[in-house]
């Protein structure tokens, strides 16, 4: 059965490291998500290094997740104190199980506070694709596929939630399960899962 890959990026408006309390509640609230999206329905695993700390992506060692890789398009700084970009990469069972943890509770609080930490980009910030079971996605693969993405648009080989793929390549049945363009998500309302990109 195969498996769904995500790949996020984003680009902080200061580095990882700074002292300010607007990144130390961003850590706090990420931390938060985290636990709260590693007992969600379908989620199944998400990189992590096996031994770094915080800052410290680009020399840390992800064991099957490979050597750390951002898009080109990220020109900020590569050391611990430098760093200021948000990323995660990993395994879901389906969509609708990635979408529900994504566009609801506590993650949807951070994503309505998301220009508070992040810059705005004129690049996607997420991208999916399928992987066979048992198939561990890379980060230098997630860059590839959303590198993809901002060049072709959604396909079979890197999409969005609202233009989304089954695993044989066929456009989702309900045009994706992300929100139309324009719409919002307000906190405590769920989008419409049958809505048309």
């Amino acid at each position: 059965m195969p498996h769904l890959a995500l790949y996020t990026f984003g680009v902080l408006k200061a580095p990882l490291a700074d002292p300010a309390p607007l990144t130390h509640e961003f850590y706090a609230l990420g931390e938060a998500v985290y636990r709260r999206i590693g007992r969600h329905p379908g989620y199944l695993a998400r990189a992590e290094p096996a031994d770094a700390d915080r800052g410290a992506l680009f020399e840390a060692d992800w064991g099957a997740w490979g050597e750390f890789a951002v898009p080109t398009w990220y020109g900020k700084g590569r050391t611990p104190e430098t760093a200021a970009l948000a990323t995660t990469l990993s395994l879901w069972t389906d969509l609708r199980s990635a979408f529900d943890a994504v566009y609801t509770g506590l993650h949807r609080e951070a994503l309505n506070r998301r220009y508070d930490w992040f810059e705005r980009a004129g690049h996607p910030t997420h991208v999916f694709w399928w992987v066979h079971e048992g198939t561990t996605p890379t980060w230098r693969e997630g860059v590839s596929r959303l590198e993809h993405l901002h060049g072709h648009g959604s396909a079979p080989h890197a999409f969005t939630f609202r233009h989304s793929f089954a695993p044989d390549g066929t456009p989702a049945a309900s045009g994706g399960v992300g929100p139309r363009s324009g719409d919002q998500v307000r906190p405590g309302r769920r989008a419409n899962p049958r809505t048309r990109a």
